[in-house]
């Protein structure tokens, strides 16, 4: 495996940002846990997802400059505000997404991505890869779910 992994890095033995993900790869409960590999994977995954929030930040910026709300109509004006107080609603949320998507990458460059934060457990790949920002194993998040409905409804 070793041999394997070397020959992923674009250059001798450099850091996991540096490794080559084969296309096609799944990370595997076979596979040691947070390997090289592994680490390599989830960092492309959530690069990429950043990458395509930004876009979408930028093609919304783009559309309300080249849309006015101008609309003669005052109930077409009206919507277009609508419409465009609910997109802009939508960027913010996704902003909040980026900066949790950043943690998880500094967490990837610290060595704690993928373990849980309350339990020091790993993270199950599975739930890790519908949701690559958890921070908690799935027990875990229920648990405090839990704690904060009760404490809700105190």
């Amino acid at each position: 495996m070793a041999t394997a992994l070397k020959d992923l890095y674009k250059s001798g033995s450099e850091p996991f940002d540096q490794i080559i993900v084969p296309d096609g790869y799944q990370p595997s409960e076979r596979e040691e846990f947070m390997s090289p590999l592994q680490q390599a994977y989830f960092l492309a995954k959530l690069k990429s997802w950043k990458e395509a929030i930004i876009e979408e930040s930028r093609a919304t910026m783009v559309q309300l400059q080249v849309d006015s709300l101008r609309e003669p109509d005052i109930a077409d004006r009206a919507s277009s505000e609508t419409d465009w107080s609910i997109e802009l609603r939508t960027r913010d949320r996704q902003r909040k997404l980026i900066a949790k998507i950043d943690s998880a990458m500094r967490r990837l460059y610290e060595g704690e991505y993928g373990y849980c934060e309350v339990t020091g457990d790993p993270i199950s790949l599975a739930r890790l890869e519908a949701r690559p920002i958890a921070t908690m194993t799935l027990e875990a998040q229920e648990k405090h779910e839990r704690i904060e409905r009760v404490s809700r409804d105190d």
